[in-house]
């Protein structure tokens, strides 16, 4: 308990508090993660494409220079080894808890939400052309429309060009991470510190760097990393500052739960104080009227006392007449 009362809550003391306080953030989690693999896995819808169209979509295909199962290991490993940084320094659960809470919340919305509209767009990605016809053979049905002999797997990723994926995780994850930097080391606060900037910055710089990746692959067109990365920025932006203050905020350093722990721990220990207050205040009250009662009674018991000796004298008085 020496932790918290410094205002230092580690994983002992109030890690399963906080996990259940936020349990149903947790199913939420799980639920954009069922989601996100689902419509990872569905078919997108087959956009028209015309012969007139092929003539932006016949880059060469290249090998991608980022594999999509890397952009996890630094939009979202990367940060969360940031954040155990972080808390083993300071110790305190809340921040821990809440950054790794909104870093999956923000990357998994995110890429809920960029599935979903590869899914509904169905644009075809800048090297198309020999993903439907890997023999260079274009072939049209009596409508314009394109007639694919290529390779399944193929056609079905080539029919998800917006927004980039790549993009929009990276931006999710790696500019959940440059907020979160800078409400820990106050580049905003008015001192000129301009290597504090940079390191806020760098996340976000590697995340264009992805998004300028997967162009340069002929992987996607401007407009779908410029739309991945909208979306990445916006979801992160609304995830963060619901886990914590805006950086340049006073508190920008913690989240509002701890603010909430340390404000409720306040409240409780001024109403001990008050009830300890009144108690003692009521316990004298009742030891002052307990003592005037006793003094009373001592008076009025005192008066039949001398009235039954004297009653006494006068039948002694009359018996020795008597005798």
């Amino acid at each position: 308990m020496m932790d918290v009362q410094h205002g230092r809550p580690n994983m002992r003391s109030h890690g399963v508090r906080v996990a259940r306080a936020h349990y149903r953030n947790w199913l939420l989690v799980v639920l954009f993660g069922g989601t996100e693999l689902i419509l990872f896995i569905v078919d997108p819808f087959h956009s028209f494409v015309g012969k007139d169209m092929m003539t932006n979509l016949k880059y060469p295909k290249k090998n991608i220079t980022i594999r999509f199962w890397v952009v996890p290991l630094f939009a979202v490993l990367f940060p969360i080894v940031v954040f155990l940084a972080f808390y083993v320094r300071r110790r305190n659960v809340y921040d821990l808890h809440q950054s790794i809470l909104g870093l999956l919340l923000s990357v998994l919305i995110t890429g809920a939400m960029t599935d979903g509209f590869k899914d509904a767009v169905g644009e075809p990605r800048p090297d198309f052309f020999w993903r439907c016809f890997p023999d260079g053979n274009d072939v049209y049905n009596r409508f314009g429309d394109v007639i694919c002999h290529g390779k399944k797997s193929d056609l079905k990723d080539g029919y998800k060009s917006f927004p980039s994926g790549h993009t929009s995780w990276s931006f999710a994850g790696l500019g959940f991470l440059s907020l979160y930097l800078a409400g820990k080391i106050k580049p905003f606060d008015r001192k000129g510190n301009v290597i504090k900037l940079c390191i806020t910055v760098l996340p976000l710089i590697v995340a264009s760097l992805v998004g300028i990746s997967v162009v340069d692959d002929h992987y996607h067109h401007w407009r779908d990393v410029f739309g991945g990365a909208i979306i990445g920025l916006l979801v992160m932006t609304f995830c963060y500052l619901q886990f914590f203050p805006p950086p340049y905020h006073t508190n920008g350093w913690g989240p509002w739960a701890y603010f909430h722990m340390l404000e409720q721990s306040r409240t409780s220990s001024r109403a001990t104080d008050a009830t300890t207050a009144t108690n003692i205040e009521a316990r004298a009250e009742r030891q002052q009227t307990q003592h005037r009662s006793g003094q009373n009674n001592g008076v009025l018991t005192g008066l039949p006392t001398q009235v039954n000796e004297s009653t006494l004298e006068l039948e002694d008085i009359e018996s020795g007449y008597t005798r």
